[in-house]
């Protein structure tokens, strides 16, 4: 009964969550910034269409997209928010016409009453709604026009080779010549500008713009609305009570099982079980994959992290000719998804025929061809990159086989597909080797069914970054990416992670079925209930509704909750590494599940929250506190566990083999104590002064080279040298130990299927 309820329960938070993203996307489509079919001046002049703000999107995206700067905060941190840089450039422009016109002086040499005049005149100007929805036509005055006219020369020349602004282009990372044709360039600058409009412009019938006042601008009046202050608090009262109830649940839990009392086996329940399959064995090579992935993401990063200081090369190497920033940045990212997704997926096909007992026929064969398809997906899909950002392809054949420009879904529509037929493809390898134990009666049914459902889901929400075109709205495209990026990394991995460690335990024999089945299934449904409609926490400055901005508040603050108790899990872990002689041989695995559990309570609860609050948020969007965040847990929770993951099913392949624990030891602290210097050192203390300054002076000033290649600002990059070598070393430790395992020859024991 006790699993009919808490089935029920998770199948209710599903369905009514999903109805909630559901029809708030369909709002979104509806109340998204309008792309005009013209943008024309009072006199009837066109400055450009409709189809040039749209390939201007593409043009953006070809070259890296968000992996150079970013829009509407979303993005990479090197070079500016196009959105904020545009919509302040074009301000200053408007005010210092006006000041000339009026005082024959700047604007800034005015007196404090001059300049308020003046921007009130601004704000009517670039704040009133002049789109015209009967005739798709959206009308600037000959002023603005001149102003449009002005930052687009800017943004030619510094995409281009003016000699001129070399000095910003280095700050910015940013090559010359990065868009070689002067049509792209222009259309590009059109969609700059159609994003720094959406963000400057009151929606019909409001006060507010369209993307919630965001960014922070003084000038044309951009200032935190009433409803992200009320609902940033209303998240506050609801995360302590949230704690509390989930606190005094536990409590109630732990005090009615105190009589249950488990006794762990006195012996390795996995040396007595089956021996390990030929589909298990040829697993090994996709954790060689891992390791060698592991470490070319980790290249990549310090190449990423250098050109914040060294915007044009590596140590005076023209690196930039070759990998330029937004290449570095998009392998990455990409590589980082890449490696953990493999480790997970060799997992699943390592626990699979294992658990069950069975070997169906063409098992190894059918593991062997998804290895192949992933390699080629990896290789392929950063080719593309490469040539796309060297602008080598047309706009179409860089949507499908180049570079989409979204973080994390930077892979073309072709790659995309690709990996969306091999996640099924690995879910179908899975299902066939488990069927026999799903057909078993008994307790381990529920818990093989949620592992099952977990797999699903992983499967299926990748599918969620194909519902966009190349041409999309650029707030539609957010919406599902973020269903992506949220629910498939931060939602539906986060399932499989709990779901995973808890059937490696009970198949250890250190956790009885019973209790981690409602356990996961319980952690599953207060996860979920926040975490699904949390995707909304994303979304605030998107193009989307003051109702997306409240629900992304509240369940983002309760997506929270349960990782208060992850201290309790870590200890538990930590108590079941040590209860009993055998289980020494499983150490570093369980190590790397309770650092998991320490940067899940870190880097995914106290730093994740430490953003989301709308008013948080609003100030902090596309400033180093992302990456705080990402970092930590990114690779703190997923990368670790990952890592734990490999090791685990390394154990598996090698049992009876004696272990190098000095090469493991060095490769758990180094990896741990390195990311926390990375973060501590150089990226928390870059966020917080980025803080200071947006709120300060605005979003456009604390992106910008003035403040971000100021000296104190290039010391604390250079900061990070500490932290990335200690990380570096210890992955590199890791990656070795993995690459020099083999298994055990002749077959020897396997997880039990019992």
């Amino acid at each position: 009964m006790r699993y009919t309820r808490l089935w029920l329960a998770l199948a209710l938070v599903i369905a009514a969550s999903f109805a909630v993203l559901g029809y708030y996307g369909w709002d979104t489509y509806w109340k998204a910034p309008p792309i005009p079919e013209r943008v024309v001046t009072t006199d009837g002049a066109v400055l450009f269409t409709g189809d040039d703000i749209r390939d201007g999107q593409n043009v953006w995206q070809s070259m890296g997209g968000q992996e150079v700067g970013s829009v509407w905060g979303h993005g990479a941190y090197v070079a500016p928010d196009w959105t904020a840089d545009w919509l302040h450039r074009e301000a200053v422009w408007i005010l210092d016409a006006w000041a000339d016109e009026a005082y024959g002086t700047a604007y800034e040499d005015l007196d404090p009453e001059a300049q308020a005049a003046l921007r009130a005149r601004l704000m009517q100007e670039l704040r009133t709604n002049s789109y015209d929805p009967a005739t798709g036509d959206l009308v600037v005055s000959p002023l603005r026009a001149e102003a449009i006219r002005a930052v687009a020369a800017h943004y030619d020349s510094l995409f281009g080779a003016d000699p001129s602004l070399a000095d910003l282009r280095e700050a910015y990372a940013i090559r010359a010549n990065t868009v070689p044709d002067p049509a792209r360039r222009a259309q590009m600058s059109a969609f700059f500008f159609w994003s720094s409009w959406a963000a400057s412009t009151n929606r019909p019938g409001s006060d507010v713009t369209y993307t919630n006042n965001w960014p922070p601008e003084q000038l044309v009046g951009n200032r935190p609305t009433g409803e992200a202050v009320v609902w940033s608090v209303v998240s506050f009262v609801l995360l302590l009570a949230g704690v509390g109830a989930l606190v005094w649940y536990y409590a109630a839990e732990r005090h009615r099982s105190e009589g249950e009392l488990y006794e762990p086996p006195a012996s390795d329940p996995l040396l007595s079980g089956l021996k390990v399959t030929p589909s298990m064995k040829v697993t090994l090579p996709y954790f060689w994959i891992v390791a060698a992935l592991v470490m070319v993401q980790i290249l990549m990063g310090v190449i990423t992290a250098h050109y914040g200081v060294e915007g044009s090369g590596f140590y005076g190497i023209p690196l930039d000719r070759w990998i330029p920033y937004s290449l570095a940045r998009t392998w990455h990212t990409q590589l980082g998804i890449f490696w953990i997704a493999t480790s997970w997926l060799a997992t699943g096909l390592f626990i699979a025929p294992a658990v069950s007992g069975y070997e169906p026929p063409l098992q190894r064969a059918g593991v062997l061809f998804l290895l192949v398809c992933l390699v080629i997906i990896v290789g392929g899909s950063l080719a593309g990159q490469a040539v796309a950002v060297q602008q080598g392809l047309s706009l179409e054949a860089n949507f499908w086989f180049g570079h989409q420009g979204l973080e994390y879904v930077d892979l073309g529509r072709f790659w995309q597909w690709f990996l969306f037929v091999g996640l099924f493809l690995w879910l179908a390898l899975m299902l066939r080797a488990l069927l026999p134990a799903l057909r078993k009666p008994g307790e381990q049914r529920n818990l093989l069914f949620l592992f099952v459902l977990s797999s699903f889901a992983i499967a299926l929400f990748y599918g969620a970054g194909l519902m966009y075109g190349r041409q999309t709205n650029y707030a539609m495209i957010e919406y599902w990416r973020w269903w992506v990026v949220h629910l498939w990394v931060e939602g539906f991995f986060e399932v499989f992670a709990t779901v995973v460690i808890a059937f490696l335990f009970t198949r250890l024999g250190l956790l009885r079925t019973t209790t981690a089945t409602a356990t996961v299934l319980f952690s599953t449904i207060i996860f979920l209930s926040g975490g699904i409609i949390g995707t909304f926490h994303h979304l605030y400055f998107t193009g989307t509704s003051m109702a997306v901005m409240a629900l992304g508040a509240v369940f983002s603050a309760l997506e929270v909750v349960p990782l208060v108790l992850i201290g309790f899990e870590g200890y538990e872990n930590l108590t079941l590494s040590r209860s009993k002689p055998w289980v020494r041989e499983y150490r570093w695995p369980i190590y790397f599940f309770v650092a998991v559990a320490f940067w899940n309570l870190v880097g995914a609860g106290l730093f994740g929250f430490f953003i989301n609050p709308p008013i948080a948020l609003y100030y902090m969007q596309g400033l180093n506190t992302t990456p705080v965040h990402g970092h930590t847990a990114l690779f703190g929770v997923y990368g670790l566990l990952g890592m734990a993951l490999t090791l685990f099913c390394l154990r598996g392949m090698t049992l009876g083999q004696r272990w190098n624990d000095r090469l493991l030891s060095f490769a758990f602290w180094w990896i741990n104590v390195g990311l926390a210097l990375m973060v501590l050192l150089s990226l928390l203390p870059l966020g917080l002064l980025q803080t200071w300054a947006s709120v300060e002076h605005g979003m456009w000033y604390a992106r910008s080279a003035e403040f971000m290649q100021s000296d104190l600002m290039n010391r604390l990059r250079w900061l990070r040298v500490v932290g990335d070598t200690i990380f570096a070393v210890g992955c590199l430790a890791f990656g070795w130990f993995v690459v020099t395992r083999r298994p055990n020859l002749p077959q020897q024991a396997g997880l039990s299927g019992d």
